[in-house]
């Protein structure tokens, strides 16, 4: 049907090929590039190694970024308090190199490692919040970080892995058991193991990460394939929850409030807010330039961790923040097609849960800077300043990846394109011990 198809084009006279001779290649006909980029385009999706290489280069592009925007940001409070400009950035940056190496060891290990770390890693994360809601000291209105020296350590956001994983490796063990056929299996031990880290993290009041806690949790009972009735009972007790966390402090309520009500004075009690709003609306389409934010100094609160959003849009405008959102649907876009196309059930509900829970906290962030949703104090990922925060997300990346990796063909794909460079390194080194 193709060559009758060809033959059958106006316009087009093919030379005869002699015998023995390669065919010529036939000229492509004006507008057929712009026919064809859609379809090389989804082709291009469709390789085995796609998601493996979107996550390896989103993640590459939002850390650069996150360097960039800590030094733009980090600098003006530095100055103002008399220390180095550059600080910030080189406390950011050490959080990088600490990552990186995290997050290749984690996409070189099998998913057999990380549900062999998933019962551990849960009871750290409790043991590390009680700790926390003892003798951790306060970082924005929240009892989240623990202070080693110099270094600061933040318990919540190792308990969003520990619950992930542990998560994933119990509705794992019961779906082979067949034990998700009553709701009692399915909801025991997970809905009390995502109360009490809950519970633990709001002893800190820090609801934000309570609420990418109870994310986690829903995706998986979805991924699970959990009962329509039964997940919308889930959603409404969660709502509940979270409408009693908020009742309960004078201060969420009048943040609340605040939201739906009249928007106030730029200098009164929703300051952040507005000059958050003020700092993405001045930016036009390219934004004023790299370091050249007015906003940042002293106008947007917190515009170094939670509201760094709001410095990219007045710097790089509506072009700048288009890009990033861009990079966070790519990632969306990768981890989902991660749970789709592997059939192992705990590489599939873990790479659902860590893709809602890094893209998910990127869309409240990202809301809460620009007035879609009350401000809720959760980092944009890889891009906010915190070296808890990177770290952990650089794991998480890294366990993407190596899920990636057990996508059909992806082996065959890898094994064909030979070594990387770290392999080849090692093998200069004569230090490459292992067998093909």
């Amino acid at each position: 049907m193709e060559r009758v198809g060809e033959a059958a084009r106006p316009g087009v006279a093919e030379p005869a090929a002699g015998p023995g001779q390669p065919r010529p290649a036939r000229a492509a006909a004006a507008g057929e590039p712009a026919r064809r980029t859609p379809a090389a385009l989804l082709a291009a999706l469709d390789r085995p190694l796609t998601s493996y290489y979107l996550i390896l280069g989103i993640t590459t592009l939002l850390l650069a970024l996150g360097l960039v925007m800590v030094l733009s940001t980090s600098s003006v409070q530095q100055l103002d308090a008399g220390g180095s400009p550059y600080s910030g950035f080189e406390h950011q940056l050490i959080g990088v190199l600490l990552g990186l190496p995290c997050m290749w060891l984690a996409a070189r290990s099998a998913p057999t490692i990380f549900r062999a770390a998933a019962y551990p890693l849960m009871f750290v994360a409790i043991l590390a919040l009680l700790v926390t809601a003892v003798i951790g000291t306060k970082s924005g209105g929240a009892t989240r970080e623990l202070v080693f020296g110099p270094v600061a350590f933040q318990a919540s956001e190792l308990a969003k892995l520990a619950f992930l994983l542990w998560g994933a490796d119990l509705l794992a063990r019961k779906e082979k058991l067949g034990q998700l056929e009553d709701w009692r299996f399915l909801l025991i031990p997970l809905l009390p193991g995502a109360g009490l880290l809950c519970l633990l993290v709001m002893l800190g009041d820090d609801l934000g990460t309570t609420f990418v806690l109870l994310l986690i949790f829903l995706a998986l009972l979805w991924v699970v394939g959990t009962p329509l009735r039964l997940y919308v009972g889930m959603l409404g007790l969660i709502g509940l929850a979270l409408l009693l966390l908020i009742v309960v402090a004078s201060y969420r309520v009048q943040r609340l409030t605040s939201f739906f009500g009249p928007q106030g004075s730029p200098l009164g009690p929703n300051m952040q807010r507005i000059q958050g709003e003020m700092a993405v609306g001045s930016g036009n389409w390219f934004g004023v330039g790299l370091g050249a934010s007015r906003q940042k100094w002293g106008w947007v609160p917190d515009d170094t961790t939670d509201f760094i959003f709001a410095i990219i849009g007045e710097e790089l405008g509506l072009v700048g923040t288009l890009c990033v959102t861009m990079l966070f649907g790519g990632l969306a876009y990768a981890g989902v097609r991660i749970a789709r196309r592997v059939q192992d059930t705990f590489i599939r509900l873990a790479a659902a849960g860590a893709t809602v829970w890094i893209v998910g906290q990127a869309i409240v962030n990202i809301s809460a800077v620009i007035g879609l949703l009350p401000i809720t104090g959760v980092p944009l990922p890889l891009v906010s300043s915190g070296l808890s925060s990177l770290v952990v997300t650089m794991v998480a990346l890294g366990m993407l990846m190596s899920f990636a990796k057990r996508e059909p063909g992806a082996a065959q794909a890898l094994a064909e394109a030979g070594p990387g460079p770290v392999r080849r390194a090692l093998s200069w080194l004569g230090l490459d011990r292992r067998r093909e």
